[in-house]
């Protein structure tokens, strides 16, 4: 018996007009994926199927497990749609089964099988329990559920039904720019992000000597982290020292962070017009800090017309760090190596700022050649997964 992952499709059914879109596109997800194993990949409406070699299948399955727009995926026999085929292959799955309790379910694809989906399965449900000793049948919570799809020419039997990713395929949305900092939120709204198909790119700003070269380690890091579910991603590092510098030496301590943000906004505004992205994402999460609040949000913002994604807003702090634990970027996030927005942060920042002293604070220093500066001598480096740590010397 042929063995097959089958791989079905979760909210991508919901499309009418662009679902072969976003079928070719998993597709194509799937094929950078595995690229070097041997699998062939064919597609339907409903579904993958992937051929392999039986050495692969571990790892393959790990890599699906990391690919968005799949609902759930399983290891299934191929057989003939033939009675007695099908009969002898259930039985010869469920003697590998460790159980006590089991369901059949039949899907009838092929109207022209002689036997009723119900019927059928009560028909393997009698062989299998003639066969193997000390079981019975749980239609409600069983050990193991048998499934069984009959389709023309062949049909599929198998036990292990996984559940993926879900969401959409990466690529179905335009760009995206991610604000990726060293903290648990960011890598976060990044992954949520991916989730809903939007490739992105990561920003990441630095204020060397006051932030460390291990803080950029950090970063790439948690990059790393991300590019398994998009094959590689750009991060661009923004120097930001110079403006750093100028915000604690010309504004009024309550408002450095405020003005600080606002600053960061508009470089991802001419970063987004240079490499194509139509949003910015963040980690933002209402209320969390005074650069968070409602306030804070809106005064913020207003120095940019892109549209502003923040995919944890609503979440609290503890759903946030399950989701890092879920994604393996938490260990990362908490090492002890601060970055740029948490470096100068004042003992008392202003969490409802006004947009008028905003732009009195800023009209104290020139930075509009500051942020062309930063934004012309950015360094942009690819990251792949499996690459090795980059060297501090290529800064």
């Amino acid at each position: 018996m042929e063995r097959v992952i089958l791989i079905k499709y979760g909210e991508l059914t919901t499309k009418k007009g662009n679902r072969k879109f976003f079928i070719q596109t998993l597709y194509q997800n799937i094929q950078k994926k595995l690229k070097n194993l041997d699998v062939h990949i064919t597609k339907d409406i409903s579904r993958m199927y992937v051929t392999f070699q039986e050495k692969d299948l571990e790892i393959i399955l790990k890599k699906i497990q990391e690919v968005f727009g799949i609902h759930t995926f399983q290891v299934a026999r191929k057989v003939p749609t033939d009675i007695k085929t099908i009969q002898e292959a259930c039985l010869e799955v469920m003697k590998e089964e460790d159980f006590h309790t089991f369901k059949v379910e039949t899907k009838r694809s092929d109207k022209s099988f002689p036997t009723p989906s119900l019927e059928f399965s009560r028909q393997i449900g009698g062989i299998i329990l003639k066969n193997i000793e000390n079981i019975q049948v749980d239609v409600h919570t069983p050990d193991v559920l048998l499934q069984i799809e009959i389709l023309k020419g062949y049909t599929y039997i198998y036990t292990n039904k996984q559940y993926g990713l879900g969401g959409y395929p990466v690529g179905c949305q335009e760009k995206a720019l991610l604000m990726l900092s060293g903290g648990i939120d960011s890598p976060v709204a990044g992954y949520l992000a991916l989730k809903r198909g939007v490739p992105i790119d990561c920003v990441y700003f630095e204020a060397i000597p006051h932030t460390s070269l291990n803080a950029r380690e950090k970063v790439i890091s948690l990059t790393k982290k991300l590019a398994k579910y998009k094959d590689k991603i750009n991060l661009h590092i923004i120097s930001f020292t110079k403006i750093q510098e100028e915000i604690y030496k010309n504004c009024d301590s309550d408002y450095t962070i405020t003005i600080m943000r606002r600053m960061m906004y508009r470089i991802m505004e001419k970063l987004s017009l240079k490499y194509k992205a139509l949003a910015i994402v963040n980690g933002e999460s209402i209320g969390q800090v005074a650069s968070q609040t409602l306030h804070s949000m809106s005064v913020i913002n207003q120095v940019t017309n892109m549209p502003v994604i923040r995919p944890v807003a609503c979440l609290d702090k503890l759903e946030i760090i399950d989701l890092s634990k879920k994604i393996d970027t938490y260990d990362i996030s908490i090492l002890p190596y601060e970055d740029c927005c948490t470096v100068f942060v004042p003992k008392h920042p202003v969490i409802h700022p006004t947009l008028k002293k905003c732009l009195e604070n800023e009209e104290k220093f020139d930075f509009s050649k500051l942020i062309d500066e930063a934004v012309e001598t950015h360094q942009t480096i690819v990251v792949e997964e499996e690459m090795e740590d980059f060297s501090n010397d290529l800064f």
